[in-house]
């Protein structure tokens, strides 16, 4: 009698695993990594062992699997933003040090390849893509959250510093795609101190 067939690794990853979840998963894992132009629904199917049947049978379309995408990543950036506030309870200041730490971790990560977010918002460009609005009322939420701790820390200017904030990590991201990485977070993380001091000083 031969011994029972084993199982692949992929499969006992996915056993269990209702096939919306698998679909979401596999998705995330093709855009994260190759952009969401590139990667069609039988690419997906096809990683989530399932069929382009299963997948429409859950997303109406492509379009509507990229916006629960982002859905997901956005609720990531909100539970990271409450671990924060968990973390450093009642110091604003210390929570955006901490964000800024995570981002500049992020940007150093050699397997990263930038905001989930920002890297949709260039390939969908048309308005009325159902991924448009959820990729802008996160940037929205997300931009409003850093300056309601830029004003409780006390720091000048609050709406100015978090734009500064943002266009710095925005633009470390694309550096570190386009030229590497190497020494960008230390690099990140006193432009930030510096902008700290300027607007406690103001």
């Amino acid at each position: 009698m031969s011994a029972p067939a084993k199982s692949s690794p992929s499969a006992s990853r996915t056993e269990g695993i209702p096939p919306r979840a698998r679909i979401l998963a596999a998705a995330g894992e093709l855009f994260y990594r190759h952009g969401i132009r590139a990667v069609g629904v039988e690419s997906i199917a096809e990683a989530a062992g399932t069929n382009k049947m299963t997948l429409y049978r859950h997303f109406d379309s492509k379009d509507e699997l990229v916006a629960e995408y982002l859905r997901q990543e956005a609720a990531k950036g909100e539970a990271s933003w409450a671990a924060l506030a968990a973390q450093h309870p009642g110091d604003p200041l210390a929570q955006i040090r901490a964000w800024l730490a995570a981002m500049a971790a992020h940007v150093a990560d050699c397997n990263s390849r930038g905001c989930a977010l920002a890297n949709a918002a260039v390939e969908l460009p048309e308005k009325d893509h159902p991924a448009r609005a959820v990729i802008e009322e996160c940037k929205r939420r997300h931009r409003d959250a850093l300056i309601g701790l830029c004003a409780r820390a006390g720091l000048a200017d609050p709406e100015m510093l978090a734009d500064e904030f943002l266009l710095l990590i925005e633009g470390a991201r694309v550096t570190a795609q386009s030229m590497g990485a190497d020494g960008l977070d230390a690099r990140l993380m006193r432009m930030s101190e510096a902008l700290i001091a300027a607007h406690w000083a103001a």
